[in-house]
Order: structure tokens, then C-alpha cells, then sequence
């Protein structure tokens, strides 16, 4: 199928082909369709299969299509609530990308930096507002922002916000908007307390799901090291020798185990930053920006990050720690096999963190592979680790790592 079967105005199209993609991903195909009848929605995909755009593109045309202005002034008719400022910075590039023939404004809030130039873009008038919780609060009771306009509310990565204790900002927000409104609800996992919510707040939704919930993407290579927690360094070192590795997300459990990763790293020689919540917005986005321009190599981030960044053919997640919740596991390495990609993603794993493992590969449903020859396995006796194995046998590669080739038509991957 193609983008112009979905019934996509013309000026929508001219911007996507401008972007690459003709072909929607499924969660595309069957959610834009729905979102344009408007029926509340209720989709379930993977991280990386094209959530955004099976939002962005439906909101776009259905409000390019209704008045701009209420009572004379252009009002806020679009809500889109996302748990972190990386990915609301994204889904905004998303509706500049998508809506750049449309006479649509669209502005992005979020904390940690001056409230002054988007406090500027809500008095000049917007139609669509992508915000973080925090922030969207603040401004509400500021006054600078009214709901009471809002047609569509989209709470995206819905999961991750109740994760990240948004649980009670969330309800605080939909207690502001009109009753009568088209409410979306996107989110990778299905817990019981998602449920409950999506009870709460949608009316007879249409529910999508595209692949089965908690499954992992199936172009991602797994693989595990067990490996000794301080011959973690030593490892990740070796592994980044191997120059297969084109790029790569490496996951810590805390700021400063991430900021210590990276002082080694360097101290290898090995390109490297840290991306997490100590670091302003500043450093974050300017971090971020030079991992997507391939100036830095590696980069070294806390689960701030694990939804919120979507990097064009991302060749590796490393998992430093596994994560003591599984669920977060997915959405870790749900950052590479992107769009139809391929993709690898490693895991060390200590003594400590063999309950982990166990949990995650109870949560996917399949064991993952062990890579045994390494030259720094766990053992009870500790041995001095044996360095002759090359990086290229560590990694092992299958030959679809290194490069990516895209099969068939460009798929609109965010």
C-alpha cells in the first residue's frame, strides 16, 4: 500500500515524498484511517515502527480541513502529551516535516530550560501543542494555556508515562479538556493500569495493534556476555574495536555510572558523550545532534533517553546494566531495527543481574543467545581474562550489520 491509498490530501503527500516515503509501516495503514473517521484509537506497536507519523499525518489533514481561528483568534485545537523533552523536540520535527504545506502553527514546551520563547509562540497562536507534563502545568496555571478548544488529545508513549510517574499529571490534564473530543492513545506495552486508563479517558476506541505486545523487534540481533561488573569496561572497550559497530546507544543504570562509561571511553579513544537528566537542555540536544551526524560515535545514556531518541540507522544498543525492569529492556533496544532496519543489541550481564535476565527473556517470551567467547567471561574463580579473541569474534556478526540496505519502498520510520 501506499500513502495515497489512505485518502492523504495532496499537500500532506507532496511533504512526505519530499521526506522519502511513499509506503506507510502498519501501524500507519491501519491507525490513519481511524484517526480520520474520528474514532478514538487505542494502537499498540513497537518503539520504531512509525507512531508519530500515524498521529502527526491524520491530525494535520483533519484540522487543515476545520476553521483556524475561534471567535476571531487562532486557538489551541491539538493536544500531544509525551513523557520526555527528547521525544516531544522530535515529534515537533515531525509536524514541521509533515505539515510544511499547511498554513497549521505548532509549537513544543517542555522543563529545564526558559519558559520566555514558548510562553512568545503561545501568545502569537498555535493549533498544536506538543508538551511534557511538567511543563504544560506550569503554563496552565500561568494562564498562558487554555484546553478548553482542544478536538484531538494524543497521550503518547502512555506506558512510559505512567513509568515515569506522570499518573497523576495525566488525569490533572484531562480534567481541563472538553468532553467532546477525539482522544488517541499510543503505547508499546498494555499493563493493566493502561487499560484502566484508556477506560477512563476514550470512548469506544478502535484498537490496533500491530505486533503482539512486549514482542521484540524481529531484525534485532540479541545477544548476552556474562561478564564480571568490573570487567564491564574492559569489554565494551574491546567490542568497540571492532569497527562493525558504526554507531552505538550504550544504556547505564545511573548519571554517574553513564558519565564514568564515557571518561573511560575517551580515555580509549573512542568518541564518546553522556546524554541524562543532570545535563542541561543544551548539552543534551547538542549531544544528541552530533551522535545523529555521526560526529560522535558512541553514546552513553540513562533511561531518560530509552523512548525519547529516534537516530536514522542506529547499527547497536548496548545494554552496560540491564534494566531491573524488564519492560524497559524492549523499549532499550527498541531504539536500532528501525523502520525495516537491521540491528544488534548486547547485554552484559553480572552475577547480580541474573534475576534481570531471567525476568526479561520470561517477558519475551524466548531465551537470548550467549556469546561464551569473549575474553572477559564470568566465572566463580575469576580468571585472568584472555585477550587473543579478536573483537569481530566477540561481536560475531551475522554480515547484516555494518551497513543497512533498505528492501522495497521507503517506509516513514517516525
Amino acid at each position: 500500500m501506499l500513502f495515497k491509498e489512505l485518502n492523504i490530501i495532496d499537500p500532506i503527500l507532496e511533504a512526505l515524498t519530499k521526506e522519502g516515503y511513499t509506503e506507510p509501516t502498519p501501524i500507519q495503514e491501519q491507525a490513519i484511517p481511524v484517526i480520520l473517521d474520528k474514532r478514538d484509537l487505542i494502537g499498540l506497536a513497537q518503539t520504531g515502527t512509525g507512531k508519530t507519523a500515524a498521529f502527526a499525518v491524520p491530525i494535520l489533514q483533519i484540522l487543515d480541513a476545520g476553521p483556524k481561528n475561534v471567535q476571531g483568534k487562532r486557538a489551541l485545537k491539538a493536544l500531544i502529551l509525551t513523557p520526555t523533552r527528547e521525544l516531544a523536540i522530535q515529534i515537533g520535527e515531525s509536524f514541521t516535516a509533515y505539515g510544511r504545506n499547511l498554513g497549521l502553527r505548532h509549537t513544543v514546551i517542555f522543563g529545564g530550560v526558559s519558559q520566555v520563547s514558548q510562553t512568545d509562540s503561545l501568545k502569537a497562536g498555535v493549533d498544536i501543542l506538543i508538551a511534557t507534563p511538567g511543563r504544560l502545568l506550569d503554563l496552565m496555571n500561568q494562564k498562558y494555556i487554555n484546553l478548553r478548544h482542544i478536538k484531538m488529545f494524543v497521550l503518547d508513549e502512555a506506558d512510559r508515562m505512567l513509568d515515569m510517574g506522570f499518573s497523576h499529571d495525566v488525569k490533572k490534564v484531562v480534567a481541563h479538556l472538553p468532553e467532546r473530543r477525539q482522544t488517541i492513545l499510543f503505547s508499546a506495552t498494555m499493563p493493566r493500569e493502561i487499560a484502566k486508563l484508556a477506560g477512563d479517558i476514550l470512548e469506544n476506541p478502535v484498537r490496533v495493534a500491530v505486533t503482539p505486545t512486549l514482542s521484540t523487534v524481529d531484525a534485532i540481533e540479541q545477544t548476552v556476555y556474562f561478564v564480571g561488573k568490573k570487567d564491564k569496561k574492559q569489554l565494551l572497550i574491546h567490542l568497540l574495536k571492532n569497527r562493525a559497530v558504526v554507531s552505538a546507544l550504550v544504556f547505564t543504570r545511573t548519571k554517574h555510572g553513564a558519565d564514568k562509561v564515557t571518561r573511560n571511553l575517551i580515555r580509549a579513544g573512542v568518541q564518546a558523550e553522556a546524554i541524562h537528566g543532570n545535563k542541561s537542555q543544551t548539552a543534551r540536544q547538542r549531544a544528541l545532534t552530533k551522535f545523529k551526524n555521526r560526529e560522535t560515535r558512541v553514546l552513553v545514556a540513562t533511561d531518560i533517553a530509552a523512548r525519547g531518541i529516534d537516530i536514522e540507522e542506529l547499527s547497536h544498543v548496548i545494554n552496560y546494566d540491564l534494566p531491573n525492569v524488564p519492560e524497559t529492556y524492549v523499549h532499550r533496544i527498541g531504539r536500532t531495527g528501525r523502520a525495516g532496519l537491521a540491528g544488534v543489541a548486547l547485554s552484559f550481564c553480572d552475577q547480580e543481574e541474573k534475576a534481570y535476565l531471567k525476568d526479561i527473556q520470561k517477558l519475551i517470551a524466548k531465551p537470548i543467545p550467549v556469546i561464551e567467547d569473549h575474553p572477559y567471561p564470568l566465572s566463580e574463580d575469576s580468571p585472568m581474562p584472555s585477550k587473543d579473541i579478536p573483537p569481530q569474534a566477540a561481536v560475531r556478526q551475522t554480515g547484516k550489520i555494518g551497513y543497512f540496505r533498505r528492501s522495497g519502498k521507503k517506509k516513514c520510520g517516525k
